[in-house]
């Protein structure tokens, strides 16, 4: 029996961040998981262009890349998973993984780059905090030197 899948819903009820962006990177689509780790609400996203999350040190270098991608229709990316910071409303850095799409329209340009985000910043912080632990006991012991 086929069942038919409601993908609006999928995408809304998702547990992590589905953000897709236009060829000149505004978002167009912003699910509740991409408000709940970001703190911008839907319409605060929707037509801002990825600057919104996009530390300031690093936009240059996103915007060579997405432009590349547009242009070239490909992406080094694909299935393997991105670790890099953003930033969330407050101002307050956090530490994303993603994955990105391509959609493509009929005659195969891209014309929306989507991404799959989960928030890692306690876990990235966690392993901060247990790198840290392991230098100091390896110090104490002499260990590595």
């Amino acid at each position: 029996m086929a069942t038919e899948i409601d993908f609006r819903q999928l995408v809304e009820e998702a547990g992590d961040a589905v953000i897709a962006s236009d060829a000149s990177g505004v978002i167009v689509l912003w699910n509740a998981a991409a408000t709940r780790i970001f703190g911008f609400t839907r319409d605060e996203a929707l037509g801002q262009t990825l600057d919104l999350i996009t530390p300031e040190r690093f936009r240059a270098r996103h915007w060579a890349g997405y432009r590349v991608t547009m242009e070239t229709g490909v992406t080094r990316y694909g299935a393997t998973l991105l670790r890099v910071p953003a930033l969330h409303r407050d101002g307050r850095s956090l530490s994303i993984a993603f994955t990105v799409t391509l959609l493509r329209d009929g005659a195969g340009k891209v014309e929306q780059i989507v991404a799959i985000v989960r928030d890692e910043t306690e876990r990235w912080q966690e392993e901060r905090t247990l790198k840290a632990k392991l230098k100091t006991l390896e110090a104490r012991e002499g260990i590595g030197n």
